[in-house]
This record gives structure tokens, sequence and C-alpha cells, in this order.
């Protein structure tokens, strides 16, 4: 398992529609803002770049995704920066992999009801 519930436990208090309202919002959210990053990087659109991985981020913080953290925030940057965009596309594949790896296990522990 790649992901950790600990920072969404420890916000929610044992309120367990807020984990699953958490837990919705990224399976609802991340894919589209991950699918629109892809776009962006195609598009060399850097501004766009730098919004969806700054918007992914949080996301995959609150999950304990330190890794996909990391390599988020590296996206961040280099969008920011306006660095060659071979440098983003060298990281995005990682970042992607490990998303559709958490949506998928998401979806298998959280079933929706």
């Amino acid at each position: 398992m790649i992901y950790s519930l600990d920072k969404i436990n420890e916000m929610a208090e044992g309120d367990q529609d807020f984990i699953n309202s958490v837990v919705s919002v990224f399976l609802e959210e991340v894919p589209q803002d991950l699918e629109a990053l892809e776009i962006a990087i195609k598009q060399k659109d850097f501004s766009n770049i730098y919004q969806l991985a700054h918007k992914i981020k949080p996301n995959v913080d609150l999950l304990g995704m330190e890794q996909t953290r990391a390599t988020a925030l590296e996206i961040e940057t280099l969008g920011k920066s306006k660095a060659t965009i071979s440098e983003i596309t060298e990281k995005f594949p990682l970042l992607k992999k490990d998303i559709h790896q958490v949506i998928s296990e998401l979806k298998k522990d959280f079933p929706v009801s």
C-alpha cells in the first residue's frame, strides 16, 4: 500500500464520513487534474503545469504519499521556472503511475456505497 490514512484519521477524529468524503474528493478530482496536467505538458503550457501540479500536491500529501508529493513538487517547481519540458516529461510518468496505483487501491478499500 503506497498511501496512508494517518493524516486523515488525525484530522477526522473518528469521523468515518469525513474520511469517506476526503477519499471521494480525491477519486473525483485528482484523476481529472492528472489528465489536465498531461495535456498541459503536451502543450508545453508551463503556467497550467505549475497550477495543476500545485493542486495535486496537497491531495497526495493528505494520503501520506511522500514520494508522490515530492514528484508533484518537482513538476510544480519546473513548471514555475519554465524549465525544459524534457525534465517535466521525465518525471510525469512516475507521478501518473503512483496516482493510478493509489486510485486503484482506494477503489478497492473504499467501495462506492
